[in-house]
C-alpha cells in the first residue's frame, strides 16, 4: 500500500518536493478537457485550498480524466512542479488516476458558489464546499483548544448526564417518557440536559477545578439565526473562586482560542476573511491583545438610557438586555469585548450569589461585538440558607434539589463557573451570521 501525501503538506512542503513522485487521495472538484490536456481540481480535506492536476501524455490517464464527473473520488500519482509564476504555487503532472468512487451527473455540487441557504438542504454534502471545510475544520480546532486550555490548567474533564432531572436554567426542555407512553421512564420528571452545570459543580467541590463540554438541548420553538434546539456548551466550574476569577477564566479561554486558530488554519481564515468579512481577522487579533473591560449592569443601563431612541426594545434598570443592546455597548461604547456585571436577580437564575444589596446577584455576561452575549456565568451561592430562601421565592422544587443544596452543607467553598455555547463561539471566530451553519447537522423547529 502506498503512503498517499496531503495536500496541505504539498503546500507546507513544495518546493522540496519539485520533481518528487506523490500520490495524492481526494475528490474531484472540477474537470477541464482539451484536445491535448486536462485539468482537474482535486480536494483532500487536509486543508481547504485544492491542488490541480495537469493530465496529457499519457493516453489511459487521459481517457479516465475524460469520463470524471464532479465529486468522484480518485487517488492520483504525479510529478510535482513548481509554478511560481501561477496562481497556484505547485500543481500535479498526472502519471496515474485511479477512480475509488464514481460520481453521478445530479451530483449537485456542480457550480462554485451556492447559497448558504441550499447548502442547508444538503447537510450530509455540505461538508465539502469551502464554506464548510473552513468552518467545520475551525470547529474542530476551536473544540481542541478548549480542551488544550483547561487541561493546562489542571482542570478535570467532566462527562455529565444527557438524560437529567436537574434543570439549570429553565427554559423549555425535551421530555423522556416511556415508549409509546406519556409514564415517566425513570419513574419521576426527566428530560434532555439544557446545562451540565449543576452536576459539574459536585465536581468541582472535589477536584476543585472540572468542566464539562457536550450536547445540550432546548425545546424552545424559534427559528431566530441565533438559536437552535440542539448545540454544545462548554461549562468550567471551579471552586475557591470569586466572580473576578470567573471572568479572568472567560477571558483566557477567549483569547486562547482565536490564538489558535489563528495559528492552526491560516488558509481557512484567510477565505474566510476575503468571502464573508474582511475585517475578522484583524479583529480577532485586535481582540487577542485587547484587556476585556468590566462594566455593572447599572452602569450599562444608564448609558444605554441617554440613546434609548436607537433600540426597538426598552431601556430601563430591572429590563432584560435585548441582542441590540449588548451588541452596542461592546461595538459603540467600549469597542471591544466587555462583562457585564451584577443583574438584577430577577434576570438570573437561582443558583446565582445575591449580592449585599440584596437586589443584585454576582453574575456576568461577557458581551463581543458581531455577535453580543457570548459567555454567561457568575459565582454561585454557596450558603444553604441564602439558596433555600432564594428557591422557595421561585417556587422551586427542594426536594428535587436536595442533592445540589447539600453541597453546601458538607465543605462549602465560594465557587463560580461560565457557560460558553461553542456555536456561538464558532460565529464569533468565523464570522458567519446564522447558528445553522455553524454546526455540522442543525437541529431546529421542523428541521431534522
Amino acid at each position: 500500500m502506498i503512503k498517499a501525501s496531503s495536500v496541505l503538506t504539498l503546500y507546507n512542503n513544495h518546493k522540496s518536493l519539485d520533481g518528487k513522485t506523490v500520490t495524492l487521495n481526494g475528490w474531484v472538484r472540477s474537470v477541464r478537457d482539451g484536445k491535448a490536456f486536462a485539468f482537474v481540481e482535486l480536494s483532500d480535506g487536509s486543508v481547504i485550498k485544492t491542488v490541480q492536476l495537469v493530465v496529457g501524455g499519457d493516453k489511459q490517464c487521459f481517457e479516465t480524466v475524460k469520463k470524471l464527473n464532479i465529486g468522484a473520488a480518485v487517488t492520483v500519482t504525479g510529478l510535482v512542479v513548481n509554478t511560481p509564476d501561477a496562481r497556484q504555487p505547485f500543481e500535479i503532472a498526472a502519471e496515474d488516476i485511479t477512480v475509488e468512487g464514481g460520481s453521478q451527473p445530479d451530483y449537485p455540487l456542480q457550480k462554485k458558489r451556492h447559497t448558504l441557504e441550499f447548502l442547508r438542504t444538503i447537510p450530509h454534502l455540505r461538508p465539502r464546499t469551502n464554506m464548510f471545510q473552513a468552518v467545520f475544520r475551525i470547529r474542530s480546532e476551536v473544540s481542541f483548544a478548549i480542551h488544550d486550555y483547561f487541561h493546562g490548567l489542571c482542570f478535570v474533564y467532566a462527562h455529565t448526564p444527557i438524560i437529567t432531572g436537574a434543570d439549570a436554567e429553565g427554559a423549555p426542555m425535551f421530555r423522556v417518557t416511556s415508549p409509546g407512553t406519556e409514564r415517566e421512564f425513570f419513574g419521576r420528571p426527566a428530560h434532555l440536559s439544557g446545562s451540565g452545570q449543576l452536576e459539574a459543580e459536585t465536581f468541582a467541590q472535589a477536584f476543585g477545578k472540572t468542566y464539562t463540554f457536550g450536547p445540550t438541548f432546548r425545546a424552545e420553538n424559534s427559528n431566530t439565526p441565533r438559536h437552535a434546539n440542539e448545540f454544545w456548551m462548554i461549562e468550567p466550574e471551579m471552586a475557591f473562586c470569586d466572580l473576578e476569577g470567573d471572568m479572568d477564566n472567560a477571558e483566557g479561554l477567549v483569547k486562547h482560542i482565536i490564538i489558535h486558530i489563528l495559528e492552526t488554519c491560516p488558509y481557512e481564515m484567510e477565505f474566510l476573511n476575503q468571502f464573508v468579512d474582511n475585517t475578522l481577522i484583524e479583529r480577532l487579533k485586535d481582540v487577542a491583545n485587547a484587556e476585556f473591560e468590566r462594566m455593572e449592569y447599572t452602569e450599562a443601563i444608564e448609558l444605554l438610557e441617554k440613546v434609548k431612541d436607537k433600540f426597538e426594545y426598552p431601556v430601563g434598570w430591572g429590563a432584560d438586555l435585548q441582542s441590540e443592546h449588548e451588541r452596542y455597548i461592546s461595538e459603540e461604547i467600549c469597542k471591544k469585548p466587555v462583562f457585564l456585571t451584577n443583574y438584577p436577580k430577577e434576570l438570573k437564575s437561582f443558583y446565582m450569589r445575591l449580592n449585599d444589596d440584596g437586589k443584585t446577584v454576582a453574575c456576568m455576561d461577557l458581551l463581543v461585538p458581531h455577535v453580543g452575549e457570548l459567555v454567561g456565568g457568575s459565582q454561585r451561592e454557596e450558603r444553604y440558607d441564602v439558596l433555600l430562601k432564594r428557591m422557595n421565592e421561585l417556587g422551586l422544587s427542594v426536594e428535587d434539589n436536595e442533592w445540589y443544596m447539600s453541597l453546601r452543607k458538607y465543605g462549602t467553598t465560594r465557587h463560580a463557573g461560565y457557560g460558553l455555547g461553542l456555536e456561538r463561539m464558532i460565529m464569533y471566530v468565523t464570522g458567519i451570521a446564522n447558528i445553522r451553519d455553524s454546526i455540522p447537522f442543525p437541529r431546529t423547529p421542523g428541521v431534522m
